[in-house]
Formats: structure tokens, C-alpha cells, sequence
């Protein structure tokens, strides 16, 4: 892939995922819909799924920032069903997809079949967090699908690893298995315990956000790679680091913490955008690939195991719910009760995606001996038709499920009380403070100044109650959010006079600069406490 293809794929896939959010389509879809299309345009060139290039430079920061911006203690609450799902049911659907695999497709060996199942156990990171969002689901019921996906890749990642030994020949056990699954678990896991607390001392020790940041770009790949080196998860070492700092981002500088979710989000934009377009434009690679088998044929064996794969988690996620509640009174009384919705979206939100396809893409050719890697072909057709399949028949009908089923999803109203009640809180506390701060000489203010404080203290306790309150007739905003408007006027306002300044030679470029960018963070300011109330 040369310079302009690359540039053509991340601006194509940018710009449909752009388009998509004017849509009611989640983004994802509409990538690989699309790459599927432009697959057979004339004159797009074919862009390989390149699993040395995907597994160790795209996974760590898409695994990094889905761990960074979720909540450690919701995880922690929930953790019985995360490991449930994200352990317990890939090791399942590797074994039970696998074998059903094996009798359902002429010639492809048990062994290799365990590979297939594997590779499709997992459903993805990326897909799992893009359809909550953009669902609004329960706060559980997101919290459990983001730390499935976050883990599950670790677990299949090791699945593979052994099945792919015993289908080469190499003498795979049941004890080397374990032994291989523990090494990965535990090795990831204290990996990421080692690193996590001298990352975090080395961000809030580095003065310069610059550097922060630059540090924090490198942090996902070298958890990654440490943890690999030595033959450990480098997913869980990933997951583990980011979870950490996540939890303690507080700790550092106001200006890292603005310049880093800036840089990390428009990361995970493009990455995310070029993913799921590149899963699409697998479709000619998987279908020359085919071989022995006919594509009408391999065509009955992916809607076998499409159905297989639905079922199965089906036959996972129901029991696993309510068998713990029934057997351990302690759970009923620690977890709240539940219904057979919840096991009923949780099983149908269970879309694949590029990390499937990447592993798959990972299958050598030839096993011991020089011999084809057997089934190597329909594997890798039937893990992308797997993937396209969960993606677009099951992200497309989980919407409408979710309104036939009645789920209520977040109250605004009542998140929007309890950000005004803490942020009325840490008021009194920071109005306590400064009454403190002002009784001692060193730190006496003129009366106008001191009033200022106090007054930007009560915008911001009372912007968040304002939300609130009454609408405004006209226009149909709140109080608060007409304050915003107006401020966002007489910011404009100021721009224009600090250029027109800078057009006369009344100012340089260099104080026109440092004038915008004042009120470029004052704008800024505004706009992060607009987007928090879910209107921006």
C-alpha cells in the first residue's frame, strides 16, 4: 500500500463516517457497506488486511482508548458477568463453533475447525462501544459490552494460538493449553500492574504537555509489545495500563488532559473509520481464495454458521445470567435484578470485527511438512461473511429491537440533577476555599477581583441547575444555553475585530494569535459544558 492509497482510505473512509452521523445508521455499517462496494469499483486499488500491522500497531490504540474512557469502578461492579462473557463464553464458542463447524463443512478437519471457532468467538472492541453510544443502552448493560470486549480479544487470541498449534502439527495438550492461557492471562495482567504506576508518575512528572502527550501515544504500543515480548497478552497489558490512568487522569495537568482527548479522539476517529472500511474491502481476497469449495456451496456454510454463532452466544448468555442468581443467594443481594431483556440485547449485540478478520489473515499457508494449511481458505470466507453478517443483520435490527422491547435508556433528566448536585458540592467546597485563601494577607485582592472569583464560581454552579429550567418561547433553549449563545456572539464579535486589526498592521500576527487563542479556550469552555448536557 503506497502513500496515496493510504491517504485515499483514511479521507474515504473519514468522510463516509462523517456523512453517517447525520444518519440514523451507526457508522460502522455504512463503512463496510461501503467498502464493499468500492471493492468492485474499477480502479480502487486492493487494500490486504495486513494482521502485522493490524494486532500490534491498529489494536493497541483502539483497545487503549475504549479502556481510558471507561469507568474502572463500573467494571469492577460488574466484573462477574465480564468474565463470564469475555472468558467463559470464547471459550465456549471455540470449542462449540468449532465442533458444529467441523460437521457442518465437507473436509475441514476438528482441529482446524477449533481455529474457526476461535477466530469468531470474539465480538469487537470498536463495535460493541460505537452501537452503545450511539443507542444510548443502560449504563449496565454498556459497562458489561465494553468490558466483554475489552478482555474477550485476549481470551481468543490465546484460543487461537493453541488451536492453531494442534491444527500445525504441533503437539498441542490440554496442559500446554492452560499453561499457555495462564502465561498470557496472568503475564498480561501483571505486565500491565508493572507499568501502569511508573507511566502514570512519568505523566504527572513531565511538565510540558507536549511531552505528556507524546508519552501518551507511545504508552499503548510498548504495554503491547513488553507484554508480547515475553510471550503474555498484550491486550490485557493494554487494557490494564489504560485503566489505570484512566481512573487517575485528574492527577494531571488541565492542559494534558484538553490537548490528549483531543489527539486521542481524532486517533480513534480515523482508526475506527479505516477498520470497518477495510473489512469490506476484503470481499475479492476472501472469494479468490475460495478453492475446492464452490461459492454457492461456501455461501449455505456461512449462513450455517452465522446462525450457529447467534445461537451459541445465546446458549451462553441466558444461563450464565440467571444460574448464578438462582445458586448464590450472595449475587442476588450484591447484583440488581434483572429481566430476559437484558441476556436478550447483550446476546444480540454481539457483532464481530477486524480483529477476527485479522486473526484470520494470520493463518499460515503451509503446515509441518509444506503442506496447505487445511481449509485455510474457507476460514478466512467464512470469518469475513461472519463479521459482515453480525455487523450489518444484527446492528441494523438491534435499534429496532431495543424500541420493540421498550428498554428505557439513560435519564437525562435525573443525570442532569445529580451533575447539579455535585457540582454544587465541590462549590461550597471551592467558595469555603477561597474564603480560606482571602483571609491571609499574602493573598489579598482588590474587592472587584475578588468578586470576580466568586462570580465565576456561581456561573458555574448555576449553569448546570439552568439546564433545568425554564425554556425560552422563542427559541426553545434554556436559560443557560441562550447565556452560551450570546457568549459565543460577542466571542465572534472580538474575533473579528482582533483580525481586522491584524489586516491594518495595528497588531502583528504573533498577538493575533495569542488573542484567538484566548478566546478560542473561552469558546472552548462553553462548548465542553454545552456537549455535557448531550446537546452539543
Amino acid at each position: 500500500m503506497d502513500v496515496l492509497q493510504l491517504v485515499a482510505l483514511v479521507a474515504g473512509s473519514a468522510a463516509i463516517a462523517g456523512a453517517a452521523r447525520r444518519t440514523p445508521v451507526a457508522a460502522p455499517l455504512l463503512l463496510v457497506a461501503a467498502g464493499l462496494i468500492a471493492a468492485y469499483v474499477p480502479g480502487v486499488p486492493g487494500y490486504t488486511l495486513d494482521p502485522h500491522i493490524v494486532l500490534p500497531l491498529l489494536l493497541p490504540p483502539l483497545l487503549y482508548t475504549a479502556a481510558v474512557d471507561s469507568s474502572y469502578l463500573d467494571l469492577r461492579a460488574n466484573i462477574r458477568p465480564i468474565a463470564l462473557l469475555s472468558v467463559g463464553y470464547v471459550l465456549f464458542a471455540t470449542v462449540v463453533v468449532g465442533f458444529l463447524a467441523h460437521l457442518m463443512v465437507p473436509g475441514l478437519p476438528l482441529t482446524a475447525a477449533l481455529v474457526l471457532g476461535a477466530v469468531v468467538a470474539p465480538p469487537d472492541a470498536v463495535a460493541a462501544s460505537a452501537i452503545a453510544r450511539r443507542l444510548g443502552l443502560p449504563s449496565r448493560i454498556t459497562t458489561i459490552l465494553q468490558g466483554e470486549s475489552l478482555v474477550n480479544d485476549a481470551t481468543a487470541i490465546t484460543a487461537f494460538k493453541v488451536a492453531l498449534s494442534a491444527a500445525v502439527g504441533e503437539g498441542a495438550s490440554w496442559g500446554g493449553g492452560l499453561a499457555e492461557f495462564a502465561l498470557a492471562s496472568v503475564g498480561g495482567v501483571g505486565i500491565g500492574l508493572v507499568l501502569m504506576v511508573p507511566l502514570h508518575w512519568l505523566r504527572t512528572y513531565l511538565t510540558e504537555a507536549l511531552l505528556q502527550n507524546t508519552l501518551s501515544l507511545l504508552i499503548p504500543f510498548a504495554a503491547y509489545a513488553a507484554a508480547e515480548e515475553v510471550g503474555a497478552s498484550g491486550v490485557l497489558a493494554v487494557v490494564v495500563v489504560a485503566l489505570y490512568l484512566g481512573h487517575h487522569s485528574w492527577q494531571v495537568d488541565f492542559a494534558t488532559r484538553l490537548q490528549e482527548y483531543a489527539v486521542w479522539k481524532m486517533i480513534a476517529f480515523i482508526l475506527e473509520s479505516a477498520v470497518f472500511a477495510l473489512i469490506g474491502l476484503q470481499l475479492p481476497f476472501v472469494l479468490a481464495g475460495l478453492g475446492q469449495y464452490a461459492v454457492g456451496d461456501a455461501v449455505l456454510y456461512a449462513l450455517g454458521l452465522f446462525v450457529t454463532v447467534v445461537l451459541v452466544r445465546y446458549l451462553w448468555v441466558f444461563p450464565a445470567t440467571f444460574v448464578p442468581r438462582v445458586l448464590f443467594p450472595k449475587i442476588r443481594q450484591r447484583e440488581p435484578e434483572t429481566t430476559w431483556v437484558a441476556p436478550l440485547i447483550v446476546g444480540w449485540a454481539g457483532m464481530r470485527g477486524v480483529v477476527s478478520m485479522a486473526i484470520a489473515f494470520s493463518i499460515p499457508t503451509t503446515v509441518h511438512g509444506g503442506t496447505p494449511f487445511p481449509g485455510r481458505s474457507v476460514i478466512q470466507f467464512l470469518t469475513f461473511t461472519t463479521v459482515i453478517g453480525t455487523l450489518v443483520v444484527q446492528g441494523l435490527t438491534l435499534p429496532p429491537l431495543i424500541r420493540l422491547l421498550k428498554v428505557p435508556g439513560r435519564d437525562r433528566h435525573t443525570e442532569t440533577l445529580v451533575e447539579a448536585q455535585a457540582q454544587s458540592q465541590a462549590s461550597v467546597a471551592a467558595e469555603r476555599r477561597l474564603d480560606e485563601l482571602l483571609a491571609e494577607d499574602r493573598n489579598r485582592l482588590p474587592l472587584p477581583l475578588a468578586q470576580r472569583l466568586r462570580t465565576v464560581l456561581e456561573r458555574r454552579r448555576n449553569s448546570v441547575w439552568e439546564r433545568l429550567g425554564t425554556v425560552n418561547e422563542v427559541t426553545g433553549e434554556s436559560a443557560d444555553a441562550t447565556y452560551r449563545r450570546l457568549s459565543r456572539e460577542m466571542i465572534e464579535a472580538e474575533r473579528a475585530v482582533f483580525v481586522e486589526l491584524r489586516d491594518q498592521r495595528s497588531i502583528d500576527d504573533e498577538m493575533m494569535r495569542t488573542l484567538l487563542r484566548r478566546l478560542d479556550l473561552e469558546e472552548a469552555a462553553g462548548y465542553r459544558e454545552e456537549g455535557s448536557d448531550g446537546s452539543g
